[in-house]
């Protein structure tokens, strides 16, 4: 028997439906890195983008565990001498909580133009509503 490979034309993505409501951040990510790489589907392929798209909600009431709230800090720098910008994780989820989701999401994908593709299909909102209603995301339950 052959070892089948998915092609990029034939790949059929689906829309997934993520509530974040009071999941553990590191655990919701490597499931949604995981839909997105593909590797919840029968036809997975580790050269070609067969993820689905994942549309996550309430990534205002995400959790961490133990004391990381109070000590995890996020770093970014502008590429000048003394440039290096530390933000908090409770400062973070005040400003922009959907990027605690997409750094932790986009840390666990491939880093290259692979990874990047797959990134692109992550849809993180603050809130309840997002403009995915159209494509009729499906609900799912994580464990965790």
């Amino acid at each position: 028997m052959k070892t089948y490979y998915a092609k990029p034309g034939e790949v059929q993505r689906d829309w997934v439906l993520v509530d974040a409501t009071d999941m553990v951040l590191g655990r919701l990510a490597t499931r949604v890195a995981e839909i997105l790489k593909g590797k919840t589907k029968p036809q997975y392929t580790p050269h070609v983008d067969v993820g689905d798209f994942v549309v996550v909600i309430n990534a205002d009431k995400i959790r961490l565990t133990g004391n990381k709230a109070e000590t995890k800090a996020y770093f970014s720098h502008s590429g000048y001498p003394g440039g290096l910008k530390e933000t908090s994780f409770t400062r973070m989820i005040e400003k922009h909580p959907e990027r605690v989701i997409e750094k932790a999401v986009k840390g666990m994908l491939p880093k290259n133009s692979l990874g990047r593709s797959m990134g692109k299909k992550l849809k993180v909102y603050a809130g309840s509503d997002h403009p995915h209603e159209a494509q009729n995301p499906t609900p799912i339950e994580l464990k965790g």
